[in-house]
Parts: C-alpha cells; structure tokens; sequence
C-alpha cells in the first residue's frame, strides 16, 4: 500500500501548505492529495486557498504525485475552465497529477446563488462534466450541448503527453457505480470494503482506489482529542449534512449536536503508532491502494517524525 500526506486547505496558509508538503517529501510519504473548498467547515479550521494556485506552487516545491480530493467541476467553476486547469497542474507536474473529482458540497458550491441540485441531478452533471474534459483534453477545437452545459469553439493549448486521469469520489452505491463506470479510479474516506468491491465488480477491475482519513498528532491521545474536537467538529456531522449545509456558521450550529468523543472516533489522535497503523490497516484490509493521512494542529512535524521512523517503514 501507498501511504501519502493530505493536505487541508481548510486549516493551514499557503506558506504552511508548502511546509507541509516539503517535511511530507522528507519524511518517505509517496504522494499528496489536497483539499478544494471555498469556505472551510468552520471558521475554527480559519483558512481556504485557491487549491489551483496551490498546485502551482507545489510543482516547484516537492516531486511528489498530487491528486485533488476532491474539486466540485459542476456548479462553482464549469468544467471547460477545470479542464484547462488540470492540464496546466499535469505540465507543471511533469504528469504527477490526477484529478479527484465529487458532486460536491453547497459550502463551496452555492456562492453565486445557484440552486443546490439534489444528488441525483448532481451525478448527471458530474458525468457530463467528465465528458467535456475529455474532449478537450483530446485537443483541438471541441464543441458540445448538453442537459447541463454548453462549450462552444473551445480549445485548450496547454495540454500534457498524456491525458490527466480522473478519479471519482462515492459514498453510496450510485456514486460508487458512476466511478466504476467512468472513472479513471475510485476515490472515498471510509474504509468500507463493500463499497471498494462494488467499485471493482462494477467496471473498476484494477484500477487505483484511494482513501483518507484524519489525525491529530499531539503528546498524548487526549490532548489529540481537544485538538481534532477543535478544529474539526464538523467530522461527527451525520447523514447528507455535510452536502447541503451552506455555511461555516451552519456547520458550527449543527457541530453543537456533536461530542469530542464523536470527533474521536474518525480521527486518530495522539503519538501512539500502534493507533497509526490500525487505522491504515483498516484501509488496507478493505482493498485500497492508496491511503493518505492529514494532520490537524499545529504539531504536523512530529506527525513526519513519526511516520518516517515508525509508520512508513511497516506499512508502505
């Protein structure tokens, strides 16, 4: 198994963004995802770069293979316009890029007032959106109507050797069908096994899974536990919340329903190793290849330290 870093443009500055991917290279992850938002979860988490202003910089920084996870190229940013993005982020990287992409949230997505379409509706326009990336990835003047989108006499110039593979997030059946179906890979934070075999008998065969998961490193599991309950109480929101709720001000009202205690059971939290890999070896056992881990707090180099001298060497 591959074991990379996450990056969370939700809590760090681009500066620390960059920190973090550099001690990450150091430390022997093999990769980065990086978050796309608009607004973070809550105002506690306190920042939200530009994930594409980002990836340029990072192409400079680190040589480690970046994926997204994951951009909405639906509502808030056409995916004409994500197309010509990703291709720029695969030449800048030397083709270390792949585009994770999901249906998305309202938090990042309802800015300009557009209706929040129901998942269903969501899933068309993620399939339409992959569609027209495609064509203009393959070069060329590309034209296209469809349900949701128009392109019209377009063409991207700056384009990779080779086209930027998609890879497509689901938490339920339908979602995880469509990435079977049209996806590059397979992309989720859950280590279902259920939801990673229906990927592969679906059409996903060998294709790349990938997961995440969330700590809070800190010199003890409590104290890891303040930390996460913190920055991340959104993490114990139920249900389709974290789909249509609008505003960091709305997830913090429905965080007031959550324990730390609900915090800590997604989160590994604290210095342990032991705790480390049980957690990657839950994403291990359920099939997938990929697995990257993001740390929130301040402490993320002695979250290096102990995956370059305790966790890496096991289980990569």
């Amino acid at each position: 198994m591959r074991i990379g870093y996450f990056l969370s443009c939700e809590e760090y500055t681009p500066a620390e963004l960059l920190e973090q991917a550099r001690g990450a290279e150091r430390a022997g992850f093999s990769g980065l995802w990086i978050s796309d938002h608009y607004h973070p979860w809550v105002d506690a988490q306190g920042q939200s770069a530009f994930v594409w202003s980002m990836i340029g910089a990072l192409s400079e920084a680190t040589s480690l293979p970046i994926t997204t996870a994951v951009t909405c190229p639906t509502v808030r940013i056409h995916p004409a316009v994500i197309a010509q993005a990703a291709a720029t982020s695969a030449v800048l990287t030397k083709g270390r890029f792949r585009l994770g992409i999901g249906t998305g949230e309202a938090l990042n997505e309802h800015i300009f007032g557009d209706a929040w379409p129901e998942a269903d509706v969501r899933l068309e326009m993620l399939e339409e959106a992959v569609e027209i990336m495609r064509g203009l990835w393959q070069g060329g003047n590309y034209s296209y109507r469809g349900k949701h989108y128009t392109v019209e006499n377009a063409r991207i110039y700056t384009l990779p050797e080779v086209p930027v593979e998609i890879l497509i997030s689901g938490f339920g059946p339908k979602a995880v069908e469509v990435a079977a179906r049209i996806g590059d890979g397979y992309v989720s934070t859950m280590p279902d096994g259920d939801l990673v075999q229906r990927f592969r008998d679906n059409g996903g065969g060998k294709r790349v899974a990938q997961a995440g998961f969330k700590a809070a490193f800190a010199s003890s599991e409590e104290e890891g536990a303040r930390i996460a309950y913190e920055k991340w109480p959104n993490a114990g929101v139920p249900g389709e919340l974290s789909q249509v709720l609008p505003t960091p001000k709305h997830f913090e009202q429905a965080s007031q329903l959550v324990t730390q205690d609900m915090v800590k059971e997604s989160f590994v939290c604290g210095n342990d190793p032991a705790a480390h890999l049980e957690m990657i070896g839950k994403y291990r056992d359920a099939g997938f290849d990929e697995v990257y881990v993001a740390n929130t707090g301040p402490h993320y180099q002695g979250l290096f330290d102990l995956y370059q001298n305790e966790i890496l060497p096991k289980a990569s």
